[in-house]
């Protein structure tokens, strides 16, 4: 049970400050060896990316959602690999399918 500061009994919440719950995803994860910093399908049909993302269960280089492809998502929908990243290895953002958010 929960009381808030009045002792009124309140559901939990999801987490602090109305935040999205923890992803659990994230948990789960190997460590991968990135592929190379190209998109495959994107090459062999001659189109451009915008942005690689990097599949961080199998290690799948694609591009983002936002190149004409989307192939990092198609990847996800083929496979159920839930999170990816920007290529850079230096990034720090992560992107979950399942959650549909940053993690």
């Amino acid at each position: 049970m929960t009381l808030d500061a009045e002792d009124m009994v309140v559901t939990a919440r999801a987490s602090m400050n109305g935040q999205a719950p923890r992803c659990n995803h994230t948990d789960e994860l190997p460590s991968v060896t990135y592929g190379l910093p190209e998109c495959a399908q994107c090459l062999a049909l001659g189109w451009a990316w915008s942005r690689l993302l990097v599949c961080l269960t199998c290690g799948w280089v694609a591009c983002s959602d936002d190149s004409p492809g989307a192939h990092a998502q198609a990847h996800y929908q083929e496979t159920d690999h839930p999170v990816v990243a920007e290529r850079d290895p230096a990034a720090t953002w992560r992107w979950c399918y399942v959650h549909g958010r940053t993690v």
